[in-house]
């Protein structure tokens, strides 16, 4: 394949990438995550003011890579929602901007990692 042909291709499949970004829906907040404490679990500055210690469910813990300073969709759970929650999705660098861009980040510019 031909180096253009190659860019053209990325440049599309990250276009596919933003147009299905996915969206909080219900009790769902944005967080950051801030630190991987092992087992599993990760500390998580959720837009909504609180930190939480979430974990990654197991139907996708072989799918979901997270790192710190990631944006991420969190839920928190039903028994101790405050502290606890469950990480949904892991957003990409091009998905990120294209939600400050849209303005549903506007809260994001307390945190600095962004």
């Amino acid at each position: 394949m031909s180096k253009k042909k190659e860019e053209e291709q990325r440049q599309a499949e990250l276009q596919q990438e933003i147009s299905r970004t996915k969206i909080p829906r219900g009790r769902e907040v944005f967080g950051i995550l801030e630190q991987r404490l092992g087992g599993g679990r990760t500390r998580v500055r959720c837009l909504d003011g609180k930190t939480r210690v979430c974990r990654i469910p197991g139907r996708l813990k072989r799918k979901l890579w997270v790192r710190e300073g990631d944006l991420i969709i969190v839920e928190p759970w039903e028994f101790q929602g405050d502290e606890k929650g469950d990480i949904l999705y892991k957003y990409s660098r091009a998905q990120v901007e294209f939600l400050k861009q849209r303005g549903l980040l506007k809260q994001l510019k307390e945190f600095e990692e962004f």
